[in-house]
């Protein structure tokens, strides 16, 4: 069986950034995380090199403008796909459109799960809609006509579509209406899309590592982040510093706790609340979902990721083979179950 891994390399990601420059935001004002989602050359290897291990044929290939071609041409059976692309609400889309308009199975949820998922005031409105727990919000853009004086503080600044603590900064996290003003101003012209404004939850913080379909849907032990471990000047949040600054290989934060150390209540509540936002917004095979306490103790989807971070080397930090090791699984077993639950899924195996 063949199988085809979609990536969206840091390299690649760059090729396509000169492609396409925003001739708005001057040299300076690039963000430094610009290519925070793309993968390294050796979570790449890491990944082909552990479904290869099941006894598969796999084929690397970039999300990029001759993906179709290379596809038509490599003819998997599957493509697994870990693209996060780089421009608006649907880069996470264009694997699975590709797919779909040439009749390939591939891994992962569909097209419009992956945009809505992205896009968080899209998915955070269906969740409100089916009365599943997520902070208040608003979303602003440079037309629209927010007022920052009612809007409910502490509150945190973030851009609408963006992953791996894009665009979240320290400073994200505003206390007053005269602070969060000027804050968006500067992420609009920065990131060049629309800002989401969210009510700060004050209460732990979670991350919940999932995999399967309808009636097979398992949550994977529950990971607690500590931000005691974070400097004194941090604020309590999963921040581009606290990811990629503070917490480094060479010098990890003792910041994840696997399995979390919680009540078996709080524990339901929380697998209770990530498995109906998993099957509301049709997620499939796999996803991570972050959840935050509010000021009574109950659990709110902060957003989903079905295209989950999966870092190989555990220094790294990565929560979902976090997860998965704490559940029994090697990095190598991890991606080999996914890759069954896909092939099931799409009816190549049974």
């Amino acid at each position: 069986m063949k199988i085809a891994v979609a990536y969206s390399s840091k390299q690649g990601l760059l090729k396509e950034y000169k492609k396409r420059p925003v001739p708005e935001v001057s040299a300076e004002d690039i963000p430094v995380d610009v290519f925070a989602e793309g993968d390294s050359l050796q979570t790449i290897q890491a990944v082909s090199d552990a479904i290869a291990q099941g006894s598969y044929t796999v084929t690397g290939v970039e999300a990029d403008d001759d993906l179709l071609i290379n596809l038509q041409a490599i003819k998997p059976d599957l493509v697994f796909n870990i693209a996060e692309g780089l421009w608006g609400d649907c880069r996470e889309s264009y694997v699975p459109m590709i797919c779909e308009r040439l009749g390939l199975p591939y891994s992962g949820s569909d097209p419009l799960t992956l945009a809505i998922c992205l896009n968080k005031a899209r998915a955070k409105e269906i969740l409100s809609y089916h009365h599943i727990p997520t902070p208040t919000f608003a979303i602003v853009t440079t037309e629209n006509n927010f007022s920052a004086d009612d809007f409910i503080y502490p509150a945190i600044i973030k851009p609408i579509s963006e992953g791996s603590s894009k665009g979240i900064f320290n400073d994200s996290v505003v206390y007053t209406a005269a602070e969060a003003i000027p804050r968006i101003k500067s992420k609009l012209q920065q990131y060049q899309q629309t800002m989401l404004i969210e009510k700060f939850l004050t209460g732990p913080e979670f991350t919940v590592a999932m995999w399967g379909n309808q009636a097979q849907i398992e949550v994977l032990p529950i990971v607690a982040i500590n931000y005691q471990q974070l400097p004194q000047e941090a604020q309590p949040i999963y921040s581009y510093e606290a990811k990629w600054i503070w917490d480094r290989p060479e010098k990890p934060l003792e910041i994840f706790q696997c399995p979390a150390k919680i009540d078996p209540d709080l524990q339901r509540q929380i697998e209770h609340t990530v498995r109906q936002a998993y099957k509301i917004l049709n997620v499939r095979d796999w996803c991570r979902i972050d959840v935050r306490l509010d000021e009574q103790g109950i659990p709110n989807i902060l957003e989903l990721n079905p295209l989950p971070g999966i870092l190989p080397d555990p220094k790294d930090n990565s929560c979902f083979p976090k997860a998965a090791r704490t559940a029994g699984y090697t990095y190598t077993a991890m991606l080999q179950k996914v890759v069954q639950i896909a092939l099931r899924r799409n009816g190549l195996i049974s």
